[in-house]
């Protein structure tokens, strides 16, 4: 498509009236159609989307700040009268009405169309765990998508729609990102609502967004970060203000706990990215990443499992066999852990928490690989467990430690000619904080 779909620029170009958001999407729609099966879980009808088209014609690009913005929705989050599977045919329901973000989009003037596939129940940082086919990564079909919200990450990085909605409990909004080339924004827990989004871990989950800019994901940010009183998890934003990145310093993590789990170009893109930090005049420091890593350990071999088993207990108790047998044996271990594992669990996160408090009184953010390595298809199916692991030793900790985190590009790998990406943290309501250094540091980046 020659029109760009960066939100601003089609803001733009409706505003000039070099094209209408009736072409855009009828343009996006032929494209979609044409596309990888394995994108898409369902899509409405073009009568559905025409209904939006013609409530819009009513309006003009200055009355809304989405107007005519196509986006697409992973399908754990709900789109009222569409299906919503979770990348499970027996879980399947129709949604009566939509997740509240997604309303307060479409009130914005945003156009759903369609969808997205997911790892089964949002389970997994790689994207090849459904019943519904593997999404063929944007660059490569060889290597993996990313998961969870791997649909979501591959329509937007193959030019299918302006920004995606998914979700993030362990990774599932920075992993695709980062090996899709995309902005991923992971946003402070609670501060998106969740109401309508079928959880994974309650009391972690985040409705995160993909976007091509930092710019584009902060514009659906403000939209969707409406309070709602609804959502018994929901904080409300609470700004903070943002520094001149050449007043951060943000911390390295020490050199002895990096892991590239064997990839040497990773680890000169990352050590790249370091320079490029010194290059734009933004001081750094080295910080002990060990109580964060401690605490991503927690995720999958503490009680947070047991979250995910109560989440979908009926299903897994009445027909196991519904269920993609690598997500079943995640899930179904999570009735093995007692009220007294839990509890210290707890207590031991609590440690970590304020281990990793220490940090925070050096650094303003810290930077990190979003996933040391990248991995093949068929490596991730001959090792799934172990290999879903690995990508996620940068991600398991956030919502555990309340962090607010941006995924964002650092080029491209030198041996596969792959795209890799880092992620900035900081603590909770940094957000956009943090898109500042995002963004300076993405506009350095190197296009391919």
């Amino acid at each position: 498509m020659s029109t760009s779909l960066r939100i601003d620029s089609l803001l733009q170009a409706y505003k000039s009236g070099s094209t209408t958001p009736r072409e855009i999407i009828e343009k996006l729609w032929q494209e979609i159609e044409s596309s990888d099966p394995a994108i898409f879980i369902s899509r409405p009808t073009w009568d559905k989307v025409d209904a939006f088209l013609r409530h819009l014609e009513h309006l003009t690009p200055a009355a809304l700040p989405l107007y005519g913005i196509p986006f697409v929705i992973k399908d754990n989050i709900d789109q009222a009268g569409e299906p919503t599977t979770c990348a499970c045919p027996a879980f399947e329901y129709t949604a009566e009405k939509s997740a509240f973000v997604v309303e307060q989009l479409i009130a914005a003037g945003a156009i759903p169309l369609g969808k997205t596939n997911l790892d089964q129940f949002a389970t997994g940082l790689v994207g090849v765990r459904s019943p519904y086919g593997i999404p063929k990564n944007a660059y490569d079909g060889k290597y993996v998508p990313g998961g969870s919200s791997s649909g979501s990450a591959v329509a937007l990085a193959n030019g299918l729609c302006s920004f995606a909605l998914g979700t993030d409990t362990a990774g599932s909004g920075r992993i695709p990102a980062s090996l899709n080339n995309l902005v991923g924004m992971k946003p402070t827990r609670g501060v998106l609502s969740n109401t309508g989004l079928v959880p994974a871990c309650k009391t972690l989950d985040c409705i995160s967004i993909f976007a091509l800019t930092t710019d584009d994901a902060l514009k659906v940010y403000e939209v969707a970060s409406t309070f709602d009183p609804a959502d018994a998890y929901a904080r409300p934003d609470i700004p903070i203000a943002s520094k001149s990145v050449t007043d951060l310093i943000v911390g390295i993590p020490r050199a002895d706990q990096l892991e590239f789990f064997g990839n040497s170009a990773a680890a000169a893109l990352f050590d790249q990215s370091i320079e490029r930090l010194k290059t734009m005049g933004i001081a750094t420091k080295e910080v002990d990443l060990q109580p964060f890593l401690d605490a991503a350990l927690l995720l999958y071999e503490g009680p947070w499992v047991a979250e995910r088993y109560a989440g979908i207990e009926d299903l897994i108790t009445t027909q196991p066999e519904a269920l993609h047998p690598t997500t079943y044996k995640i899930i179904s271990g999570g009735i093995k852990g007692t009220a007294v594992d839990a509890f210290r669990a707890q207590y031991k996160l609590a440690e970590l928490r304020r281990a990793s408090e220490v940090a925070w009184t050096e650094v303003d953010a810290i930077i990190t690989p979003t996933a040391g390595t990248h991995y093949t298809v068929e490596e991730v199916l001959n090792n799934p467990v172990e290999l879903n692991s690995n990508l996620g030793r940068y991600t398991n900790y956030m919502n555990l430690l309340d962090l607010a985190a941006w995924a964002v590009p650092a080029g491209f790998l030198e041996d596969s000619g792959m795209p890799w990406g880092v992620t900035f943290f900081a603590p909770a309501f940094t957000d956009r904080k943090l898109a500042v250094l995002a963004s300076a540091f993405h506009a350095q980046t190197p296009l391919q």
